[in-house]
């Protein structure tokens, strides 16, 4: 079973506000430093996120087997802005997936309601990325610079390992789908 989707599924939100909890902890003197380290490493080997083209987005679309709509958790918690909430896509390796871990606020889509998702989310100029956590990639996040907790915890708190650019993402994430079935 896909742990992290249910994991993130029931926690999501508060594990969004505990990471801004403890990214604040980086403005203070001395102890800032460990955090930052500490939250750098975290990034590296567990849980960040990656930035997509929009012809990235789609190609992990094409090869995603399930595909899920739910809200962006970061919009949703930190309500800086207008951006609609229902565009976050949850990708599984297979669809079953979904049927066992489905967070409870979200819902199937197909493949083409997710590119319309994903292409309104382009031209609003939302930022498209990939969370992955613990080895399992789990969503395409549509979010905006003011409340993307990645975004805001880089350029904010200089943890720069959470949101990052991989040139081979699509060949990544293949691989991943790959192993999984066998």
């Amino acid at each position: 079973m896909h742990h992290t989707l249910k994991l993130y599924g029931e926690y999501r939100n508060s594990v969004l506000r505990l990471y801004m909890f403890f990214a604040r902890w980086t403005k203070i003197p001395l102890l800032g430093l460990l955090v930052r380290w500490v939250a750098n490493m975290y990034g590296r080997n567990l849980h960040r996120a990656h930035l997509l083209t929009p012809s990235e987005a789609e190609e992990l679309l094409a090869i995603a087997e399930g595909v899920a709509a739910a809200p962006c958790t970061c919009r949703t918690i930190y309500k800086k802005c207008d951006n609609p909430t229902d565009n976050e896509i949850l990708l599984g390796p297979t669809r079953h997936v979904f049927l066992e871990a489905m967070p409870h606020d979200s819902r199937e889509i197909t493949r083409e309601e997710a590119g319309e998702i994903l292409r309104d989310s382009h031209n609003r100029g939302l930022i498209l990325t990939i969370v992955k956590c613990r080895g399992d990639f789990y969503a395409i996040c549509s979010c905006c610079s003011c409340c993307c907790v990645p975004l805001r915890m880089s350029k904010q708190y200089g943890i720069g390992e959470v949101l990052v650019r991989h040139k081979d993402i699509v060949k990544e994430f293949r691989e991943y789908q790959m192993a999984y079935k066998t």
